[in-house]
């Protein structure tokens, strides 16, 4: 019996009026999401609920996690194009699958993000956007990147990137014990550099609900711009 302990929550946070995040926590079926809606007021939360009942549903019946995704962005371009709005909605989305004693695969689209903690924190994730193509170029700073005017532009989302050109990226590893995942929504690390969430996942008097109570405060204390949604993950 692996042993796995997670905290998870979710804040509206305090300049948006609704809560467009989303997230899917569950240590028996192996699966931690979190989406982040866009498109306006109900579209986005459409668009994230779909991604999150879809992925639950297909990773249920066993389809590999990738695929998942792609069917969840199916699913969203497809109620889009019934509904009588021509407003376009969308979703990020970070998901982690467990299986077996300790082996995890990540996969995402857009600009949620997850960190793996393991003496010291790291992301894996990469973010589609626009100000992470500016870092690749070498055209700023990762320290640039956070006060960038269009640092919240993704260059890919479920639901409007074309499925095509939709990249869904994954990565494997081995969730050791001691190592922790976080998954969050850009509302916790628009808020909260790096650093700052590191010393909260580093405190081994906090249990993995507490932590995340403190990132979610951390976000609000730094001015809690946008929704913010959290997930972490650890072995013990």
């Amino acid at each position: 019996m692996r042993m796995i302990e997670f905290g998870h929550s979710t804040h509206v946070g305090l300049r948006r009026e609704h809560n467009e995040d989303t997230y899917y926590a569950d240590a028996d079926l192996g699966l931690w999401l979190v989406a982040d809606g866009m498109g306006g007021h109900e579209h986005g939360e459409v668009a994230s609920s779909i991604a999150r009942d879809t992925l639950v549903q297909q990773i249920g019946q066993g389809t590999p996690l990738i695929r998942a995704i792609q069917i969840a962005d199916e699913e969203i371009i497809r109620h889009s194009t019934r509904r009588s709005e021509a407003l376009p909605m969308g979703t990020t989305v970070a998901v982690l699958r467990l299986g077996g004693e300790s082996d995890f695969e990540v996969a995402w689209v857009g600009d949620s993000r997850v960190y793996l903690w393991s003496q010291g924190l790291r992301q894996v994730s990469q973010d589609h956007s626009y100000v992470q193509e500016l870092i690749d170029q070498g055209a700023i700073t990762s320290e640039q990147a956070r006060r960038h005017p269009h640092r919240n532009v993704v260059t890919q989302a479920l639901g409007v990137t074309d499925p095509q050109s939709l990249r869904v990226e994954s990565v494997r590893g081995r969730l050791d014990t001691g190592m922790q995942l976080l998954l969050c929504s850009d509302g916790l690390t628009e808020e909260v550099a790096d650093d700052q969430i590191a010393a909260i996942l580093a405190r081994s008097d906090l249990s993995a609900q507490e932590c995340v109570d403190h990132l979610i405060l951390a976000a609000l204390e730094g001015g809690g711009s946008d929704n913010v949604t959290v997930i972490l993950v650890r072995r013990r």
